[in-house]
């Protein structure tokens, strides 16, 4: 009898360790070792990169004109400006720039020109390379989130934000990019927006994960996954019907990853039409959240619209939802 409960106690502290060491670096593992690139100084070379679709040559010309007038360097790589196919480049010359850009000890920071499709043919590659030896920021957003995803799940801290078509709006005069600079410059985020109807009060500080959420959603179940529990997820999306978002909220509650969730973040969803069952994506949302307690805010300005202020990924964020409207702080 005495054997058999040993035995039994040792195979299940066998399955407890194997969960444990086969679980994709824990949210708390991420936390202890997350790496906050250092913030930008006077000088700074930045890379202008297109891993997924084709650039718009006005749009990076004139982005390139502002990041010059803050002060920083940014340069192009080889394949930035190029075209193959929807891509800016072959999957092996989209590679060699990132690749170039990330090793280099004297790029301070990675801007992509733009989203479109394509970064989830470089995860495994990039995920290969030494990230964590050469810790720079990456801002971008859209199907960028596919590399915020990829940096989370080795413990970096990246921007979901501005690209080329946002930084270069008003010839760099306007808060979307204002905003980027702070973030880069290493002095955080601390914004207060309007109270929205649907909001659900309530205060919870967790790290940031998600953006794209058609992106974020078809890495789940992926080395890349990085919704973890307690997490505060951002969620925007463009020209998806009501339903096929309504589709990805039941994947996540029937997954156990909503009722994990330490808060949401409901940013922009662009270019779709309200159908019969629901007036707008808003209230199918709120809907769909119903059943759970987490701070949830509506009406954020990130994402696929005029307006798309940064957040940091993967690093402490303090959402806080009250009457009179809801701040979001990240130091």
């Amino acid at each position: 009898m005495l054997h058999s409960s040993l035995r039994m106690i040792i195979i299940a502290c066998t399955i407890l360790c194997c969960a444990l060491t086969s679980y994709p670096q824990s949210a708390m593992n991420r936390q202890n070792n997350l790496i906050i690139p250092p913030p930008l100084t006077t000088g700074a070379r930045i890379a202008l990169i297109s891993p997924a679709g084709r650039a718009k040559d006005a749009n990076v010309t004139e982005a390139m004109k502002v990041l010059e007038a803050q002060g920083w360097k940014p340069y192009l790589t080889p394949h930035a400006m190029g075209s193959s196919g929807t891509f800016s480049g072959t999957a092996d010359e989209r590679l060699s720039d990132f690749r170039q850009a990330w090793l280099d000890e004297s790029t301070k920071a990675i801007i992509c020109t733009r989203g479109g499709y394509g970064a989830v043919h470089l995860l495994d590659s990039i995920d290969a390379l030494a990230l964590r030896a050469h810790p720079k920021w990456l801002v971008g957003f859209s199907d960028i989130s596919a590399l915020h995803s990829l940096l989370s799940s080795q413990g970096i801290a990246s921007v979901h934000g501005p690209m080329a078509k946002h930084i270069s709006a008003r010839h760099g005069d306007n808060p979307d990019f204002k905003a980027l600079v702070n973030v880069l410059t290493g002095q955080g985020v601390d914004y207060t927006f309007e109270s929205h109807r649907l909001n659900r009060k309530g205060s919870a500080t967790g790290a940031l994960c998600g953006g794209n959420l058609s992106v974020i959603a078809n890495l789940i179940g992926t080395p890349y996954d990085a919704i973890q529990p307690g997490s505060i997820l951002l969620i925007e999306d463009i020209a998806e019907p009501v339903y096929k978002i309504e589709r990805i909220l039941y994947q996540l509650r029937m997954s156990g990853i909503m009722e994990r969730l330490g808060g949401l973040i409901v940013g922009e969803f662009t270019d779709y039409r309200p159908d019969v069952n629901h007036e707008s994506m808003e209230s199918m949302i709120a809907k769909a959240v119903s059943g759970y307690d987490f701070p949830v805010a509506y009406g954020i300005p990130v994402g696929h619209d005029e307006k798309n202020l940064p957040l940091i990924i993967s690093a402490p964020l303090t959402l806080t939802v009250t009457t009179d409207g809801t701040r979001i702080t990240q130091k």
